[in-house]
């Protein structure tokens, strides 16, 4: 399977500059995709977040396995990590607002306490490409003043933005990393839209989908694309060969893995999580305990 590359300078500066601001922020939003809450996890903004209050927010809930959504959020939770789940659109600044108070409530205090009158709460608001950030800040500040598409790379730049009677919003550009230490990460972000479309195969993409949602969502993906029950216990080539055909595009198997690809972003399949909270906990529990 080929390797994805991509980084470009963007987000090297988008980078810099996040490290630069996070002295003048009392909060940070880190926004990840609830479909995939550790994979679209950026590690070296993790890292330079260490010292400073941070909530996760798991974005698109509405298109994620619900049950899912909610162990990764006890998960957060019970490693002391502050997290809500969002779905974007509706009720998301009620939300994060509280959840920001409750985070933040001795440093309120003692604010208060000094007799500093103002109230506004400054808030970075980072994460990849993709995770749905402008249309969060949107709905956040009621009006469209954050770019919003369907591909990754569309903010730019770097703004502020007033949400609430006390929320001053920091708009970052969508920052990925230098290199997947395992590939299955890359496969998840491309196959949601994370990347480029023009800088992986979709044959590639394709084939991991097959065999997540032959084993989560069998029934689904049969009924989809009118497999046969010997089509869905081959091959996820030869699978993917059926569904091309029956598609109509006869032995087009780029174009059948395209379809695929996008009826999967468009919830043709239903809700998804390709991150397990049991399987991914536990893997990075075991690398924190060789790391002590």
């Amino acid at each position: 399977m080929a390797v994805i590359q991509w980084y470009p300078g963007h987000m090297a500066k988008a980078l810099r500059q996040a490290k630069e601001n996070l002295k003048t922020v009392d909060i940070v939003l880190e926004l990840v995709d609830a479909r995939l809450p550790e994979s679209s996890r950026n590690p070296e903004l993790v890292n330079i977040l260490k010292n400073k209050p941070a909530i996760i927010v798991l974005t698109k809930m509405d298109l994620a396995d619900p049950k899912e959504t909610q162990r990764w959020i006890n998960y957060y939770e019970a490693t002391g990590q502050p997290a809500v789940a969002v779905d974007s659109t509706n009720g998301s600044l009620k939300v994060i607002e509280k959840k920001i108070n409750n985070v933040l409530a001795d440093k309120l205090e003692k604010r208060q306490e000094k007799g500093i009158k103002s109230k506004k709460i400054s808030v970075m608001c980072i994460g990849i490409p993709n995770v749905g950030k402008s249309t969060l800040l949107n709905h956040m500040v009621k009006k469209n003043v954050a770019s919003v598409g369907d591909k990754p790379g569309v903010t730019k730049k770097q703004q502020w933005l007033k949400a609430g009677k006390n929320l001053q919003l920091l708009d970052t550009p969508g920052i990925l990393w230098p290199k997947f230490e395992d590939p299955l990460v890359g496969q998840k972000l491309a196959l949601t839209g994370a990347i480029k479309d023009q800088l992986f195969h979709d044959d590639d993409i394709a084939l991991y989908a097959l065999e997540f949602f032959k084993e989560k969502a069998p029934q689904k993906l049969q009924e989809r694309y009118r497999l046969t029950n010997e089509e869905m216990t081959a091959s996820d080539v030869d699978t993917l060969l059926a569904i091309t055909k029956n598609a109509g595009f006869r032995d087009d198997y780029d174009r059948g893995a395209q379809r695929l690809i996008q009826d999967i972003r468009k919830q043709k399949l239903g809700r998804y999580t390709l991150d397990p909270v049991l399987q991914i906990a536990g893997r990075t529990t075991k690398k924190e305990k060789q790391n002590d």
